[in-house]
């Protein structure tokens, strides 16, 4: 992670000393705790620890969701803390994809016009080659015409995926993704995660509590008590199964 930090052209996102804090004297939570990271890009990055550990806080925060107390965060080049929430917003609808345990899909529209919702919002055109790429990738060409409704949990959030893909986002955060899904159809979605890093040349942030998921990233970084406590390259669920019960022992 040293090594990134000195080449930020290799970096998508990144923290300098970004720490949140909630509440004061005796009630103060230290969400965030002074943590430098940087998440690589064109690479599948998952966030772990135990609950409460900041977890989705760093995610909440690297997106310009929430504000840090203090420290900064970039994407890319941008530091989302010198942003007004216009600016926020804006960069937001640009450079951030972002996918949801909830599908967030409008059940008026059909698939294909879900995933290009947030440019047609933001007056764009879509980029057409690459909108068929995604379905094609995603195994969606059949159901492209199909609503929310008649789509299974696993389609629907296949669908999810592919909006988050479609305005080709420099980076992508998901917070725990696969949590409303069985675990065949959540490793299908891992799968295709995992494509669009490789094939796609997206750049994903997971947060995840599930060792099997976390398993299909390029890295894990782990989280305790608001501060990173080890990373792992090439992981196994096992390897992280091993990790995560060394943490807080």
């Amino acid at each position: 992670m040293t090594d990134l930090m000195n080449d930020l052209d290799l970096v998508a996102a990144r923290s300098s000393e970004a720490t949140k804090i909630y509440g004061a004297g005796e009630t103060e939570i230290r969400a965030l705790d002074n943590i430098d990271v940087a998440f690589p890009k064109g690479k599948f990055t998952a966030i772990m620890g135990p609950s409460g550990s900041g977890k989705s806080t760093l995610m909440h925060c690297m997106a310009g969701l929430d504000d840090l107390t203090s420290g900064k965060v970039f994407i890319g080049e941008t530091d989302l803390t010198e942003l007004n929430e216009r600016e926020l917003t804006l960069l937001r609808r640009s450079q951030i994809g972002f996918i949801f345990q909830a599908y967030n899909l409008v059940p008026t529209l059909n698939a294909l016009e879900n995933i290009t919702l947030p440019l047609d919002l933001a007056g764009e055109k879509p980029d057409d080659s690459w909108v068929d790429k995604i379905v094609e990738v995603v195994s969606l060409k059949d159901r492209i015409k199909h609503r929310p409704n008649e789509l299974s949990g696993g389609q629907q959030q296949r669908v999810a995926v592919s909006r988050a893909l479609a305005s080709k986002p420099d980076i992508i955060f998901a917070d725990e993704p696969t949590g409303n899904l069985d675990s065949k159809t959540g490793n299908e979605i891992l799968e295709f995660m995992q494509l669009a890093t490789k094939d796609l040349q997206q750049t994903i942030v997971m947060v995840t509590h599930d060792p099997v998921a976390a398993s299909f990233s390029d890295q894990v970084i782990f989280l305790e008590d608001g501060k990173v406590v080890g990373d792992l390259v090439d992981p196994t669920a096992d390897g992280v199964l091993d990790r995560m019960r060394s943490i807080g022992n």
